[in-house]
């Protein structure tokens, strides 16, 4: 059997985290069984599907390397299929008319609220004479199409990630609309739970992967596909996304699009690499970084859990850092430049490009999220000094002015300054002016960068006097000492 899976989103919104999760599952199902990647637009809610939304799932997926085989197809185009679809099962006898208004199926379901029971639809007009449905149709009242379910069926399956699942036709809460309310003599528009059956068996779609939120979902398509006579495929309900209370994840959590998270300065690698891990464990001696080309050749079904994967940020940040840590500076600078320009920084893209791979040299290991550059790379940004009260305080103190002074002389004379020069020099200090190390190390510090803390010092000095910003700020900082 050659597998064909797809990914079917909603365009009602941007690519959300659980989807995204559910496209990585079957992707990597795909690519290890040599199979094909579907993609399918899910539009039938046309009150809330919008372009832009279709635009922000195609790209999302493209970002995390999740490319498709076949499609986009788009079930706003085979609307004449599902109607034919619906007709064939009015034909059979399988599906009716149902003519109940909202104020009586509401008045239903509150008689069985109020008698304990769980609300369903009663198949109250199952059985309609031809006397009855003209009746209605009479009174001017438009009708939905109901699949008949039966209550006395047991519905199984072995599910690939949960074995076996049974459910009985009297827990799907009664005959099943297919077709939204239409006029007499036509078929509303079809409904998801009908439609994704006749999508996916005209895809010929042989193993559909979702959350397991759609559970109660597949024991009604396994009837709609016996009813067609179609071939079922074989499921695998994956464990939904949770918070690290245990409940299903929300927006509430700080998780929202795949773009936000691209947004907020993570890398495209690291997000697929956890997406995969939320439920999935990678055999031994693969470790928990891993490329998508490596998830794929490993990925089974056998090792994906049924529990809920609880969402660890701190997880997904360190993932993150090891992909930036990794990427070289030669391609991280050209990812870093942009917004380091964005920020305001005193940068220019081709003429300081050897002092910007340095640069980017001295930030890399702090990376964890992409735009952490700004703030690592703030305190270099300028040829001015952004003077901390703190750092201000600490040069006003006895030697400050002085220590300052004699790196002024020093660094003023030379033609070059190298990282031996600043570490003698700075050994003469601390004996001329009879102090500790660490004094004249803070005093240096707090002039060269306004702050008391910050990257590595000598690396940052390197830098700086490579520009020439050493002595400004070096003049800058003096003044303030002796202030």
């Amino acid at each position: 059997m050659s597998v064909r899976v797809r990914i079917a989103p909603s365009p009602t919104g941007n690519l959300h985290i659980g989807t995204a999760r559910t496209a990585v599952f079957n992707w990597l199902f795909a690519r290890n069984q040599g199979g094909t990647f579907i993609l399918r637009i899910e539009d039938t809610d046309q009150e809330r599907s919008r372009p832009e939304f279709t635009e922000n799932i195609m790209s999302g997926l493209k970002w995390l390397g999740l490319d498709w085989d076949e499609g986009p197809f788009y079930q706003t185009e085979r609307m004449d299929l599902y109607r034919a679809a619906v007709q064939e099962l009015l034909d059979k006898g399988l599906a009716y008319p149902c003519y109940c208004t909202s104020e009586e199926l509401e008045a239903m379901r509150e008689a069985q609220k109020a008698n304990k029971q769980a609300p369903r639809y009663d198949n109250r007009h199952r059985n309609l004479t031809a006397e009855q449905r003209a009746a209605f149709e009479a009174e001017g009242r438009e009708a939905v199409i109901r699949f008949k379910i039966d209550d006395e069926r047991v519905i199984q399956w072995k599910d690939m990630v949960r074995g076996s699942v049974t459910w009985k036709g009297s827990d799907l809460g009664g005959d099943m609309v297919i077709a939204r309310r239409a006029p007499a003599g036509t078929i509303g528009q079809p409904l998801y739970n009908f439609v994704v059956v006749i999508d996916d068996s005209d895809m010929e779609i042989t193993h559909v992967i979702r959350g397991e939120d759609h559970i109660a979902n597949t024991g009604k398509q396994i009837l709609l596909y016996e009813a067609l006579g179609k071939t079922v495929p074989l499921f695998a309900h994956t464990p939904l996304i949770l918070n690290q209370q245990g409940r299903k994840l929300s927006k509430r959590d700080g998780v929202t699009s795949v773009a936000d998270f691209e947004a907020q300065g993570y890398t495209s690698d690291a997000l697929a690499n956890y997406m995969g891990l939320l439920g999935w464990s990678p055999p031994e001696p693969m470790t928990e970084r891993f490329t998508m080309a490596e998830a794929a050749e490993a990925f089974s079904f056998e090792r994906v859990n049924k529990a809920g994967a609880k969402f660890d940020w701190d997880k997904l940040n360190w993932l993150n850092s090891q992909v930036l840590h990794a990427v070289p500076s030669e391609e991280l600078v050209e990812e870093l430049l942009p917004l380091w320009k964005a920020a305001g920084y005193e940068f220019d893209g081709e003429s300081d490009r050897p002092w910007l791979l340095e640069l980017t040299e001295l930030v890399k290991p702090s990376l964890v999220k992409i735009k952490d550059c700004v703030e690592q790379a703030a305190l270099l940004g300028h040829a001015a000094l952004d003077m901390q009260d703190a750092a201000a305080d600490f040069l006003k103190q006895e030697h400050g002015a002085g220590i300052l002074q004699a790196v002024l002389d020093a660094v003023s004379a030379s033609e070059s300054w190298t990282p031996d020069e600043a570490k003698a020099l700075i050994k003469q200090i601390t004996k001329d002016l009879g102090v500790k190390k660490g004094v004249v190390m803070r005093s240096l510090r707090a002039g060269l960068m306004g702050a008391l803390q910050g990257p590595d010092l000598m690396q940052s000095w390197m830098l700086l006097n490579q520009r020439g910003w050493d002595v400004k700020r070096l003049e800058q900082a003096l003044a303030v000492a002796k202030s």
